[in-house]
């Protein structure tokens, strides 16, 4: 949900405007969702504690820098639009990564558990990679209909979704 949250706001901002830069970006958020939960599961209960300590603050941290430039870009003047494809380079790597951490911890919880992996590993994969393109096109719609506004709400919910994410992890249950 993350990734498809994430999506949303990348839509609005209207960044990704071909089909190829969408089927991209959806498709590393995927490998991401996938991957994280097959390390997460190879690398168990060994760095579990090391992980557990930052996790959270690095997909606060990276979403956070991401939303605030949107919204920069949202108050900016119109001519300098947000121009950086977030498809592509360092911008898609930390999407990926900061919508993907807490499909590491899923696989660390399957290897405490002896869970097999790789079939989830790939569910998980394939049902980001369509949600990630519905909300990129989703995205795209919103921002048609409501401009510039929509890429200063796609920043804060990319926020609020880092928020989340620290809250849910300093303060569980």
């Amino acid at each position: 949900m993350d990734a498809f949250a994430v999506s949303i706001g990348v839509g609005t901002g209207q960044q990704a405007n071909e089909n190829r830069s969408r089927l991209r970006l959806a498709f590393h958020f995927g490998i991401f969702q996938g991957g994280m939960t097959l390390l997460g599961w190879l690398a168990g209960s060994t760095i579990a504690r090391y992980i557990s300590n930052f996790d959270h603050w690095l997909a606060f941290g990276l979403l956070a820098y991401v939303g605030i430039g949107m919204i920069r870009n949202g108050f900016g003047k119109e001519e300098k639009r947000y121009t950086v494809d977030p498809s592509k380079g360092r911008m898609m790597v930390i999407l990926s990564v900061a919508t993907s951490i807490d499909a590491m911890a899923v696989g660390l919880s399957m290897a405490m558990i002896d869970t097999p992996v790789v079939v989830p590993s790939i569910v998980i994969a394939v049902v980001t990679f369509i949600l990630s393109l519905i909300g990129l096109f989703a995205g795209r719609k919103l921002g048609e209909v409501a401009g510039r506004r929509m890429e200063i709400v796609g920043g804060v919910i990319l926020i609020f979704i880092g928020i989340r994410i620290l809250v849910t992890h300093l303060f569980p249950g």
